[in-house]
């Protein structure tokens, strides 16, 4: 499905592809609603209100931002995600893809929406960064992946070749974006949360494994180095 050959570069979203969505889902749309509400002696027509503004914001640079809604809510937005941090976690194959990929040598670059203090959360608790050559928040660009600046600006910053590139999201918004900067390879995500059902995309092929988009035959060294794919 991937001409390996021909890919010098790996774009790699976080939430929803190599990180489960549920932690998100959860917390965006129940956790701190509820926590919100407890916090400020809140009826339950303003937890109602706050999940709607949420849904209503998504895309958006402010709505990937944890500051943003500190200064809103007048909540302390990292704690009430640490309550619930034990939901963080690795989606399926996701770090046998990356030990692959790291032997493969791709240059493999974690391009998310998740500001840095969702990084400084989560990057301990999964183990990540030591397969990523390099992490760019849409915070450190000045737009979400959504709009066709944070590509204009990712390529400024970690120069790729959009033609020799395979990026992988999991939101079907994110990868048109991708699409009209004109990066070739493009895959998304069918289950982005483990606790929802599977879904296909209209217009880009769907991972269920990471497996799914290995070459023919791994490579022999690939299993020597404690690759179980």
């Amino acid at each position: 499905m991937i001409p390996w050959q021909t890919i010098d570069t790996v774009l790699l979203d976080m939430d929803g592809t190599l990180l489960d969505l549920h932690f998100d889902s959860h917390f965006w749309l129940e956790h701190l609603p509820r926590r919100y509400v407890e916090l400020h002696q809140l009826d339950e027509a303003s937890q109602r209100e706050l999940e709607a503004r949420i849904v209503g914001e998504q895309g958006t640079l402010d709505w990937y931002s944890l500051a943003y809604w500190r200064r809103e809510l007048d909540v302390d937005i990292v704690a009430l995600k640490r309550e619930v941090q034990h939901l963080i976690g690795l989606r399926g194959d996701a770090l046998d893809f990356l030990r692959w990929l790291k032997i493969a040598h791709p240059r493999v670059v974690l391009a998310t929406n998740a500001d840095r203090e969702s990084l400084e959360l989560k990057l301990p608790l999964t183990g990540l960064e030591p397969y990523l050559d390099a992490i760019v928040s849409s915070q450190d660009l000045g737009a979400a992946k959504e709009e066709q600046a944070f590509w204009h600006a990712l390529r400024a910053r970690e120069p790729f070749d959009p033609a020799r590139t395979l990026f992988i999201d999991d939101n079907p918004r994110v990868l048109e974006s991708a699409k009209t900067f004109g990066i070739c390879h493009l895959l998304g995500i069918k289950q982005p949360d483990s606790r929802r059902p599977e879904r296909e995309l209209q217009t880009f092929t769907a991972l269920g494994r990471f497996a799914e988009i290995y070459p023919a035959e791994v490579p022999e060294t690939a299993m020597k180095e404690g690759f179980h794919g």
